[in-house]
């Protein structure tokens, strides 16, 4: 019996392990900081049998709420994740699988590889519509990149989404994904308004270190990218420096943030209803793009979610906050369950990948709600 985790976005510790029905293993923290939850490993075992597993230590993880209720994703092949029966006594998650291959990956949420990444942005850049544009590098020395999709003019509005802030919150670039594909399918009526009147800028992963460290949270020496949007420096947060240099030149007429949530188990929106020049403009718009979605997908609600800012107490070092207030236009940072839409459960596989894509491409029709309101 072996356990291994080096490999992309790998992360765990065996403790012990000599006996399929009793594998202790524990989660490694982000570099530099106290963060620890993603976690990415292998077993392999020729033993048919049951296999029991323990992740232990787990009060102390960046969000104990998240593990209750929650229920690990596996894969033989990599491709297709299921779920498998957990429990949380408080500080142990506990699960157990009947093994149908010798290797079988176990993951918080289904990895977004970098490799995956690498693919992607070079795939959309063959698209017409489509415009593959190098930022700068990370402390690691990987590529930050965005894709411009539709054609630059001073008459149409600028539209930006980023994506993985966090890099364990992999379901953020899934539905960045989703969202892409569907604006540069040039038979899709929607996409085609789209980029008669906008034109996207997307930064699909806004932490690659952090993302091929097997991080939570941070990139590379443990910085949290998104506290690091009042004061970016490239010595700390080179990516939202690089990014904020970009929206600088561009302009900003909308923003999404994509994440994901470990505890609440829905879809929802954060808005910027704390900023200093939140005004009935923005709400409009907010309500605009809230009500659009609601109608487009059952899998969005807008029942749950965090409490919103007092008015002037907005955290301006938050990405959607920093770039409603400095750019005067509606921001929301959008969350994604860990664990499943309560609303519309899926047993088998919960939160999934087909679910997050779709989701990304049901956006454009809120940014389209809200990109008519911006034309008059």
């Amino acid at each position: 019996m072996h356990i291994s985790s080096q490999f992309d976005s790998g992360n765990i510790r065996v403790i012990q392990a000599e006996s399929p029905n009793d594998i202790i293993l524990s989660i490694n923290k982000d570099n530099q900081s106290e963060f620890y939850q993603w976690f990415h490993f292998r077993l392999f075992s020729e033993q048919f049998t049951e296999h029991k597993i323990t992740i232990t230590d787990l009060a102390k993880s960046a969000y104990p709420e998240g593990w209750k209720d929650y229920n690990v994703l596996a894969s033989y092949d990599r491709q297709e994740w299921f779920r498998v029966g957990s429990q949380f006594d408080g500080d142990n998650l506990t699960f157990a699988i009947n093994l149908e291959e010798p290797s079988v990956y176990f993951a918080y949420f289904i990895p977004y590889s970098y490799e995956r990444h690498l693919d992607f942005m070079h795939d959309a850049q063959v698209f017409p519509e489509c415009e593959h544009r190098w930022l700068g590098q990370t402390l690691d020395g990987r590529d930050m990149s965005m894709l411009v999709i539709g054609e630059e003019s001073s008459e149409k509005k600028k539209i930006w989404i980023t994506a993985r802030q966090h890099p364990g919150e992999t379901m953020a670039e899934w539905c960045a994904e989703g969202l892409v594909y569907r604006l540069l399918d040039d038979q899709d009526g929607l996409a085609r308004q789209l980029l008669q009147h906008a034109v996207f800028y997307v930064v699909p992963n806004m932490n690659p270190d952090g993302s091929v460290r097997g991080h939570l949270r941070t990139n590379a020496t443990g910085a949290n990218l998104n506290r690091e949007w009042a004061t970016p420096r490239l010595e700390k947060s080179p990516e939202v420096y690089y990014v904020t240099e970009a929206m600088q030149k561009s302009g900003v007429d909308m923003y999404l943030d994509l994440h994901g949530d470990e505890a609440l188990p829905y879809n929802f929106v954060a808005g910027s209803e704390g900023i200093p020049s939140y005004n009935d403009k923005l709400k409009h718009l907010e309500d605009t793009f809230k009500h659009a979605l609601l109608n487009a997908t059952p899998e969005f609600q807008d029942e749950f979610g965090y409490p919103k800012d007092e008015p002037g107490q907005a955290n301006l070092s938050i990405a959607s906050s920093a770039v409603a207030e400095k750019f005067k236009c509606m921001a929301y940072t959008l969350e994604m369950p860990f664990k499943d839409n309560k609303n519309l459960p899926d047993a088998d596989y919960g939160w999934s990948v087909p679910r997050c894509q779709q989701l990304g491409e049901d956006l454009l029709v809120a940014v389209n709600a809200v990109l008519r309101e911006l034309k008059n």
